[in-house]
């Protein structure tokens, strides 16, 4: 399993330029910190204490220009924060994404992913810039602050180092125990969001049953668990306070008490104040910032990353074999073997054992009582779902082997609700091929029959606006889409339901011509009747023939042609119906 400390160091190398650049910047806001205290001492014992103010005012001018060079520092730092952290945030949501589609996929459920995309990977992404930022103020400035110390004398220096290498080493043994506090928190802000989930999405149960009070008390004992390991974190705050009392304020007297026997070493009046002066204004607030940070976000970062880590799966990489896996121009254009999917572990299977080759050049339509799993097989066949065991093949090449854009070159599925988004038209349509023309894009809205749709709606530069689309609308600017993609697998899915028979019709034909193979999710036998082969779910087996075979061979489906021979009859008396397949009573059954 990735770590924390793995994905971090990924992170980190990652943007290794942004970084480089950020320490360059910080080396410039750290100046003030390295030379205050020196400048200091110049300017006291070899201005105000020797009676040369204007030395000594020249000192703090040469200060003040220090200072401003800081700013600028600290101007240019935190606009270089956001290209480090927001591609680590990005890189975070994807393995959310993906691990809550591999779940959904192998139908388990997860109600805290919502926790896990918004609250969860926000809060990693606002401590991963926060603990950037503390952790390089703290290395500069201190470092800056020894720098200046060393260059006053070494004992002032030693006297410093000692108390705050003594706070570091406090502070870090407190860490573990922070660390598991933080993790209780975590856990229990899940629990809470997850019981809330739950508690919401079944209010209607519970107002009708009468068990608000006890689901009241329900998530009521979860709030008041987060309460408790709330206060529990907080008690970490007395360590903290003792850490910072040794390494950021015991120096201070320590200097103090030093302060004869240093005078009586040779050290100026203004070399003792230069010394103070880095402690309180450079070691002590870099010490205090670094223990809060790290106990406030630096905590929050490991453990909410870890829980993150731990149920998410990072984006999937392009495997070895698929990269030099081309499509095998001998192989079908999809297989299935031995394919058996359910939903949930216990479930009956919606697919069992199932066994498909679909040539290259086929038209198969699929046919079935509704809810007997056909848009499931679709899925599989487009690898949008996982089987429990067996393989999808497409070209040859097994559809897991294949990431999002090679999938995407191979096949193309478009689902009963086809996705259309607030955009041009020209771009609706050539978003899985970018480099087509407006030419290439008027002639397929030709072949199609779709010119009069793309005219009525305002060209190709018109806006479109998902809302304000008929569902046919959008289906047939999703068909266009799918028809100019590169792929030569094309999936309907109930593609076409929202649409009058003869433009049904019309666009499957125009498919079955386009070269590639076509796979039909039927929503009317009339799509079974165009097809060259018919796929047959009946609830028991997987029935595979012409039209005209089934109808000889199989009762169930001479059933849905005379169902749907009924309804037609019937639907001619009644303008703009049209006849879908019946919504049957099979269950859902091993075909």
């Amino acid at each position: 399993m990735t770590t924390v400390g793995a994905v971090t160091r990924a992170a980190l190398s990652a943007r290794r330029g942004p970084l480089l650049r950020l320490a360059g910047w910080s080396l410039a806001e750290a100046l003030p910190a390295a030379l205050t205290g020196l400048l200091t001492a110049r300017a006291v014992d070899e201005g105000f204490l020797a009676g040369r103010p204007g030395v000594g005012l020249l000192w703090l001018g040469l200060l003040a220009l220090a200072v401003l060079v800081g700013a600028l520092g600290t101007r240019q730092a935190y606009g270089l924060l956001g290209e480090v952290v927001e591609p680590f945030r990005d890189d975070l949501l994807r393995r959310v994404v993906a691990g809550t589609l591999a779940g959904a996929s192998d139908g388990r459920g997860d109600d805290a992913a919502v926790t896990r995309l918004t609250h969860q990977v926000e809060m990693v992404r606002d401590t991963w810039a926060g603990l950037l930022m503390v952790v390089r103020g703290f290395v500069f400035a201190a470092g800056a602050a020894v720098v200046g110390l060393l260059s006053l004398a070494a004992p002032v220096a030693l006297l410093v180092i000692a108390p705050v290498l003594v706070g570091l080493l406090l502070f870090a043994a407190a860490l573990p125990a922070m660390v598991a506090r933080q993790r209780e928190y975590v856990r229990a802000g899940e629990r809470l969001g997850r019981d809330a989930v739950v508690a919401v999405a079944g209010h209607r149960d519970v107002t009708v049953s009468g068990s608000g009070d006890r689901v009241v008390g329900w998530l009521g004992d979860d709030v008041d668990a987060q309460a408790g390991v709330e206060r529990r974190l907080a008690t970490m705050a007395a360590a903290r306070s003792l850490s910072l009392a040794v390494g950021g304020w015991l120096p201070v007297p320590v200097l103090l008490l030093a302060a004869p026997w240093l005078l009586g070493q040779g050290l100026g009046p203004g070399a003792l104040l230069g010394a103070l002066v880095y402690v309180v204004h450079g070691i002590q607030p870099a010490l205090h910032t670094l223990f809060q940070g790290v106990a406030a976000g630096g905590l929050r970062f490991v453990v909410t990353l870890d829980r993150l880590l731990r149920t998410c799966v990072p984006p999937a990489e392009p495997r070895v074999a698929a990269a030099g896996s081309p499509p095998d121009p001998a192989a079908p254009a999809l297989s299935l073997r031995a394919v058996t999917f359910r939903y949930g572990p216990h479930a009956v299977p919606v697919l069992d054992g199932l066994d498909l080759a679909v040539p290259a050049g086929d038209h198969l339509a699929i046919v079935g009582a509704s809810g007997i799993g056909k848009s499931t097989l679709a899925g599989l066949m487009a690898g949008v779902l996982r089987p429990q065991s067996g393989t999808v093949h497409l070209a040859g090449t097994p559809v897991d082997d294949l990431d999002a854009a090679e999938r995407a070159a191979r096949r193309v599925l478009i689902p009963q609700e086809a996705y259309v988004f607030t955009g041009t038209m020209r771009d609706n349509l050539r978003y899985l091929r970018p480099d087509l023309d407006d030419a290439a894009i008027t002639r397929a809205a030709d072949q199609l029959g779709l010119a009069g749709l793309v005219t009525r709606l305002g060209g190709l530069d018109a806006t479109l606006r998902p809302a304000g689309l008929s569902a046919g609308e959008r289906q047939q600017v999703a068909l266009l889409r799918a028809w100019l993609s590169p792929a030569p697998l094309v999936i309907l899915d109930e593609a076409t339901c929202h649409l009058d028979p003869a433009t049904e019709a019309r666009l499957e034909l125009a498919f079955a011509a386009r070269p590639g193979t076509l796979v039909v999710i039927a929503h009317r036998i009339s799509s079974a009747v165009r097809a060259r082969r018919v796929l047959l779910l009946d609830g028991e087996h997987a029935h595979l023939d012409s039209h005209r075979g089934l109808l000889d061979s199989s009762a169930a489906y001479r059933e849905l042609v005379g169902y749907w021979e009924g309804e037609r009859v019937r639907s001619s008396t009644s303008p703009g119906r049209s006849a879908p397949l019946p919504s049957g009573s099979a269950p859902r059954s091993s075909p």
